[in-house]
């Protein structure tokens, strides 16, 4: 299927909503003064006119989901954090983008950081908090220093620190840069790391809501989530909803990567088609097409050319048997081994896994082992239904995420490509280097065809 087409419905101008990557190309486009110069700290001036209870309603009203993966209500969060405690309350932004195939907090953080923090403020004046810390991925050394002095502008500004804006509120941010370790993208690993511990899970409950960092109410939001929120105050929310489906509403930003002729982050309302960004953004490399993709990076279970008419929201998705996750839409063309991808998927699953469930730890040991063994022509038939069997082990039984996250792409690349499996396994090696593999399929040895 050729799945570059022209997109004569509407146009690319119109699809498309630059609202967080609106000046990403403007020169000094991460400063204070450019922000100011576009709208900048506008929408904190409308949210300190509101009570922190009524900005939680307006938020929660407008229907903002988070963008971190699961998609959870922003606003719903906030509520949850219980008032009158006696005890402080944090926010923390997770901006440890670790997923492979996701870019989008890296490049927002980079070109835009202000955003991040107008949405703090406005986020920590409703939840009551005093302090709030943002973890960044540590490998990223250019965007950290850019993250320090855009904190540094923002409490020479008066928009940190005592009396914010004359309004009473008083607020700290503390930028964190962790040591690059994939779990503690999960948020209860996250906040044992940022109290000094080693980055692993905790049981749940008490959730970080209640029980949080240093034991305290604390929100988990992700980058892109509290970058929204300056927008839907200043602007509206009903200008917020007029964008996406009603229960999927606003814009985001989706990472196009693989074999695209034009990669890169495109902001889009939500439920936009990936056969829509394929078309405005140059489609597949020439001369090649469309094999399997992910909606959110490798964790989520893989699609295919089927699946190119999906509104990419949380529900058609979901509805699709796969996850939005973080819109990472990694796509793969006719040249992709499936058994290849999958197999160093699994493998960086089991390096990155923290070690502390069995499931996880020991399950995605032996996916490794046996997947490396069918890539290389020394599997068995009986090997699909255990690495099946395996994965289903893992899947809703980990302390987090990952496990599932291992998971599937077993799962969802036996579904659709078993075929593949069975071909390096009758064929003794894999289908797509033919130079690697003992025997092809039809029983001729690559070498003798080769000499």
């Amino acid at each position: 299927m050729t799945v570059a087409p022209e997109i004569n419905e509407t146009s690319p101008e119109k699809l498309l909503s630059p609202v967080l990557s609106a000046f990403w190309d403007e020169p000094g486009s991460w400063t204070l003064e450019t922000y100011r110069r576009h709208e900048g700290y506008e929408g904190l001036r409308k949210a300190l006119a509101m009570t922190p209870d009524d900005v939680i309603g307006y938020v929660k009203d407008s229907g903002l989901r988070g963008r971190g993966g699961a998609g959870f209500p922003t606003g719903m969060k906030w509520q949850f954090i219980p008032q009158g405690d006696g005890k402080p309350h944090y926010l923390v932004v997770n901006a440890d983008e670790s997923e492979p195939g996701t870019c989008k907090d890296i490049p927002l953080l980079f070109a835009n950081p202000h955003a991040l923090i107008e949405g703090m403020v406005i986020a920590c004046y409703a939840i009551r908090s005093r302090h709030a810390f943002i973890y960044l991925r540590g490998e990223t050394v250019p965007v950290l220093r850019r993250l320090h002095e855009a904190v540094r502008e923002a409490y020479a500004a008066g928009y940190l620190g005592r009396d914010i804006l004359g309004s009473g509120l008083d607020l700290d941010i503390t930028v964190h840069a962790g040591a690059g370790a994939y779990i503690c993208g999960e948020e209860t690993a996250l906040l044992d790391s940022l109290e000094g511990r080693r980055g692993q899970p905790r049981l749940r409950p008490p959730f970080p809501a209640v029980a949080g960092l240093y034991a305290c109410p604390t929100v988990v939001n992700n980058v892109e989530s509290i970058a929204s929120v300056p927008a839907i105050l200043h602007r509206g929310k009903e200008w917020f909803r007029s964008m996406g489906s009603e229960k999927s509403p606003g814009f985001t930003l989706y990472s196009l990567s693989g074999h695209v002729a034009g990669p890169g982050q495109y902001e889009a309302p939500l439920g936009i088609t990936l056969r829509q960004l394929l078309g405005m953004s140059g489609g597949m490399r020439p001369g090649h097409t469309l094999k399997f993709w992910t909606p959110g990076g490798s964790s989520t279970p893989l699609l295919t050319d089927e699946h190119l008419d999906v509104p990419l929201d949380y529900e058609a998705v979901g509805a699709a048997g796969s996850m939005l996750g973080t819109k990472a839409l990694q796509c793969f063309d006719e040249t992709t081994c499936v058994v290849r991808a999958v197999t160093r998927w699994t493998e960086f699953y089991a390096h990155e896994s923290c070690g502390k469930c069995t499931p996880c730890r020991e399950g995605t040991y032996w996916l490794v082992q046996l997947l490396r063994d069918i890539e290389a022509g020394r599997g068995r038939p009986a090997d699909l239904d255990k690495i099946n069997d395996i994965a289903d082990n893992i899947n809703g039984k980990s302390f987090c995420a990952l496990g599932d996250g291992a998971a599937s792409p077993i799962f969802s690349s036996l579904k659709y490509f078993r075929a593949e499996y069975e071909q390096h396994i009758r064929g003794r090696g894999c289908p797509f280097d033919p130079a690697r593999s003992t025997v092809w399929a039809d029983g001729r040895n690559p070498q003798e065809v080769h000499a």
